[in-house]
């Protein structure tokens, strides 16, 4: 087939591969770089009561395990046990609307803990310090946002092996969608900010905020579903990760700065 190419054909086809693949890096290297700079400067600061604590506004620990377990409630509860119930055991069936639904159970795992990303620093003062402390505040965002998607968009990734086997997905289908995850459940985490950070301190803001990033969150849903899709009907998913690479670069460079900006106007 390629051999009936015309070679501005050719040229066109290796260079938007070359594109591709170069943002890809580039993807990769930003996130090795902001993860790896994120852990050396808070390192220090991961601790038993910080894994173990409990959330409140009138304490200073807040920790993470809890909002992990709930995550994982959530998802387990309602996604894998309920929905095949609701839907039948039909092998068929269960496998066509798995990449759906687990990319689904990853948008409310992010989606219900929004409200909270900058909810508790804006109401001790925290927040405050963040506006003027040395540290740029794009970089303090990307931390937020790091955090956030370590407790629902790691657990989502990890389990949806788990998930795999549940509804019966073949070995391949099940990487892609795992890969899929990994590469798109970062759009959820700093689109999300965005809502977060807009609705800070307005009465109601959690319905706000769904209002708000849901509409965003379709593109990566459906090319991060379609992926997993076209690999189960003998289709090259590389168009939809492609697809899925741009949007998390893309909302990488800009979510930080909109989150920022928002934040000083919530502070004002």
């Amino acid at each position: 087939m390629e051999r009936n190419l015309s070679p501005r054909r050719r040229a066109y086809d290796l260079t938007m591969r070359s594109l591709v693949w170069l943002s890809a890096l580039l993807t990769c290297a930003l996130l090795v770089f902001l993860i790896g700079y994120i852990f050396y400067r808070g390192a220090g600061s991961v601790t038993r009561d910080f894994l173990t604590g409990t959330t409140s506004y009138l304490k200073d620990t807040i920790g993470i395990l809890p909002n992990i377990l709930n995550t994982l409630y959530i998802v387990l509860l309602s996604m894998a046990i309920v929905l095949p119930l609701g839907v039948g055991a039909e092998t068929n069936i269960l496998r066509s609307i798995a990449p759906g639904v687990v990319w689904v159970a990853a948008l409310l795992a992010a989606l219900l803990s929004l409200p909270r990303m900058f909810e508790a620093d804006h109401a001790d003062g925290t927040l405050e310090q963040m506006l003027v402390t040395a540290e740029p505040l794009p970089v303090v965002v990307v931390a937020k946002v790091f955090a956030h998607w370590l407790v629902t968009g790691v657990p989502m990734t990890i389990f949806a092996a788990v998930f795999g086997i549940l509804f019966d997905l073949p070995l391949d289908v099940t990487l892609v969608m795992v890969a899929s995850l990994f590469l798109g459940t970062p759009v959820l985490s700093l689109v999300g900010a965005v809502g977060a950070a807009l609705t800070l301190g307005l009465r109601g803001g959690g319905v706000l905020t769904s209002l708000l990033v849901l509409p965003l969150y379709i593109p990566v849903l459906i090319f991060g579903a379609g992926a997993s899709q076209a690999v189960a009907v003998s289709m090259s998913p590389a168009a939809h990760d492609h697809e899925v690479r741009g949007l998390t670069l893309l909302s990488l460079a800009l979510a930080p700065m909109a989150v920022s900006a928002a934040l000083r106007i919530a502070e004002s």
